[in-house]
């Protein structure tokens, strides 16, 4: 359960707040980009083999035995293997499919607590790892109110297989701070969920940061800090949870953020001396 708090309506004439949330096994029980990849087998944009070694790449993410050299190996490996797709047919593809690939696999916690977020009067922000033209769409099936994720480099309607923008480790919490500042978010008093130890620059930049489902490195961080930590373990389709938590359909507005070489590149380290995290059930 989450505390009392989320139950209190914001004061509207206090600054304005917002909750964080990672995307993948924080939100939806599986990787967002490895779950399209059947999907994009069949639509003709990879061969049986990289299908093959998505599922492969989605065990190891799942059993949490991905590091953060595997994450980059990964990261790498997807970005030469978009390399010449069509925009746009990966957005159809994505649409087409969206809702029998994702909506079965969102927690029912997650939607609960996104939804407690909007009553409260926080916005909602998804800031995921995963590219844009996967996450925006989950963003708005969420009912989330932004959307920060991986931007690739797109050249006359196909991908380059370079990476415009990198949403992972230190460049998700230098997101958070660039929206604190456009739109006025005071993040002593926001929240961020997460369940990997590589988000601890997002979980650190707000005043209430929690653990989800936390990994080992996460779940000895979240001991020593004191966080709280939740456990989600009920997907759930959104039209089978009950209709006083059913979501309402809202807008998203994917946020462009203002990074240069440098900033890509930061978020290409890794925080390699941090302390990890832990998880406790509650």
């Amino acid at each position: 359960m989450v505390g009392p708090m989320l139950g209190v309506v914001e004061n509207h004439s206090l600054p304005r707040t917002a909750a964080f949330f990672d995307l993948d096994k924080t939100v939806i029980a599986k990787s967002s980009a490895f779950t399209f990849s059947k999907s994009f087998y069949q639509g003709g944009l990879i061969n049986r083999r990289a299908v093959l070694r998505t599922a492969y790449a989605q065990f190891v993410f799942l059993a949490g035995g991905a590091d953060h050299d595997q994450m980059e190996r990964i990261r790498a490996y997807l970005s030469a293997l978009c390399r010449g797709w069509n925009v746009q047919q990966v957005k159809e593809i994505v649409a087409e499919t969206l809702h029998d690939l994702i909506d079965p696999i969102i927690y029912d916690e997650a939607a609960s607590l996104i939804e407690e977020h909007h009553i409260a009067g926080r916005d909602v922000v998804i800031v995921s790892t995963s590219g844009a033209e996967v996450v925006e769409p989950i963003g708005e099936l969420l009912g989330a109110d932004r959307v920060v994720a991986t931007r690739m480099v797109v050249e006359d309607g196909v991908f380059t297989g370079e990476v415009e923008y990198y949403a992972y480790g230190p460049t998700k919490a230098e997101a958070i701070a660039e929206l604190a500042e456009s739109e006025g978010y005071d993040l002593s008093r926001c929240y961020a969920y997460s369940d990997s130890a590589t988000d601890l620059p997002m979980l650190e930049s707000v005043g209430h940061p929690h653990t989800v489902n936390p990994d080992r490195a996460l779940r000895r961080e979240a001991a020593a800090r004191g966080w709280p930590v939740l456990s989600f373990n009920r997907p759930v389709r959104l039209k089978q949870r009950r209709p006083s938590l059913s979501m309402p359909p809202r807008p998203v507005l994917a946020v462009a953020a203002a990074v240069g070489a440098a900033a890509a590149t930061a978020g290409l380290v890794w925080y390699t001396n941090r302390r990890r995290a832990l998880y406790a059930r509650v």
